[in-house]
């Protein structure tokens, strides 16, 4: 069974769509609002790589100057090319896709893009294979500063072996960032493997409480949605099939950090941001629950604190106190605590 879904989906990918157009629902092209320095990129891709780009959010997070970036099922490359010009020379971007089609269209035009940004060589690889094995790839441990996806992980038969791959290649403090689509229950097998159903990312999406137990399975304790988004589906034939259920598009924030607890515990620390992430001058979110203002003191939890403290965004963030004193629990930061859920999408 896992093979015959893999196949379906290089099939639905590789050869039934051929732009955005072609997609029944609004599942995999309900993108949310990128970041103006993502905008400013977007001119610079040619528009072959834009025009068959499949996604459901922006997971292109901020401050990844010389950074090594991963991107799980890239396509056609539109989001490694942007990762490209966001990491500069002195850092590089990497995409793995299984179908070829797809990923035939992402190296066409790594010399076009090289000489676009202005770069005096490339410093993008593209990969043809299995995002459940990176190691066959030669995707080396702890290698990886940020991996990312935009609605892929849904697509996989096997997601456990995804999650572990990517803690493996994260380096210690390393950020997953990645969108995609989210049920509030299980769907039943037989629809799970609709060739049409999984193609439109809706037969595989992950069910909120067994991704909460997955992730806390293969090394995260504690992971941050940034933002969530109810879908229309769109189609009165999936409407029928799948109607039952409710789908999202999430994008998720997690670090490979081993001090993280599966609850936020008080410890009487406070976080202070000073402004210096590139586009965000006056606050910013780690997470659909929790701004920081500049300057500002905001009571933290321990994890808020670490992923604050002991990761790339430590250079823009001051964390007073330590573990000493425990308080009890803290609530409010939990994965979903938010009730700032935005409305449903259909935008293809």
């Amino acid at each position: 069974m896992m093979n015959s879904i893999i196949e379906n989906v290089k099939e639905y990918y590789g050869k039934q769509l051929q732009s955005n157009d072609d997609l029944k629902t609004s599942a995999c092209c309900c993108s949310d609002s990128p970041p103006a320095e993502v905008r400013d990129i977007l001119p610079l891709i040619a528009d072959e790589i834009k025009d068959r780009f499949y996604g459901c959010g922006s997971p292109l997070p901020p401050l990844l100057e010389g950074m090594t970036v991963l991107d799980l099922g890239c396509g056609t490359g539109r989001d490694v090319y942007i990762a490209s010009k966001l990491v500069g020379e002195s850092g590089g971007a990497m995409g793995v896709d299984m179908t070829t089609e797809q990923i035939e269209i992402a190296m066409k035009y790594q010399e076009a893009q090289r000489e676009r940004f202005g770069y005096k060589t490339s410093n993008v690889k593209f990969f043809q294979g299995y995002i459940e094995d990176l190691q066959a790839l030669g995707i080396e441990d702890q290698s990886v500063d940020v991996v990312i996806s935009n609605c892929v992980i849904n697509l996989s038969p096997a997601k456990e072996q995804v999650f572990q791959e990517i803690y493996r290649v994260l380096k210690p403090g390393g950020e997953l960032f990645f969108a995609d689509v989210f049920a509030d229950r299980r769907i039943p097998e037989a629809l799970a493997t609709d060739p049409v159903l999984r193609g439109e990312c809706l037969g595989g999406a992950l069910y909120t409480e067994d991704y909460r137990r997955l992730m806390a399975a293969c090394g995260w304790a504690d992971f941050r949605y940034t933002n969530i988004r109810n879908l229309a589906l769109d189609s009165e034939e999936i409407e029928e099939k799948v109607g039952f259920a409710t789908f999202s598009s999430r994008t998720v924030r997690a670090f490979k950090l081993d001090d993280l607890e599966d609850i936020c515990e008080d410890y009487g620390q406070v976080a202070y941001y000073d402004g210096g992430i590139p586009g965000y001058p006056h606050y910013f979110d780690l997470d659909d629950n929790q701004r920081f203002f500049r300057g500002k003191p905001t009571p933290v939890c321990g994890n808020t604190a670490s992923m604050l403290s002991n990761t790339r965004y430590g250079k823009a963030f001051r964390v007073i106190g330590d573990r000493n004193v425990h308080y009890g629990i803290f609530g409010g930061c939990a994965p979903g605590a938010s009730d700032n859920v935005e409305e449903s999408c259909s935008c293809c």
